[in-house]
């Protein structure tokens, strides 16, 4: 736990659904990095689909000044998403805290 905490990279910060609406609206685009079938089982409207699994040979398609947050069912895909983002070079990435999962529960809009 010491050598991961010791080795890691930066923190990826996090923002609460509410907030990441908010910033949706302002401009911010959410990406879902969930598989396929959860995303035809619903998501935020407006979010772009970039699976996790593609999203390293994708990130061409993402504009990387542009506000960027990630979400995934629980947030945990997410995060590693972001991260991956951040290596990439993309500096205003955030991750939705508890992902759809939260979304959902905050009874934000699902399509």
């Amino acid at each position: 736990m010491i050598l991961r905490r010791f080795f890691a990279g930066p923190a990826v910060p996090e923002v609460m659904p509410e907030e990441a609406l908010r910033r949706q609206q302002a401009g911010a685009l959410i990406v879902d990095v969930r598989e396929p079938h959860e995303w035809r089982a619903g998501h935020i409207p407006g979010a772009v689909h970039i699976p996790l699994d593609q999203l390293a040979t994708r990130l061409g398609e993402l504009d990387a000044e542009r506000e960027i947050i990630l979400v995934c069912r629980s947030g945990n895909r997410s995060a590693h998403a972001a991260a991956l983002l951040q290596q990439a070079g993309c500096r205003r990435v955030y991750n939705l805290s508890g992902g759809l999962i939260a979304w959902t529960r905050h009874r934000l809009p699902i399509a």
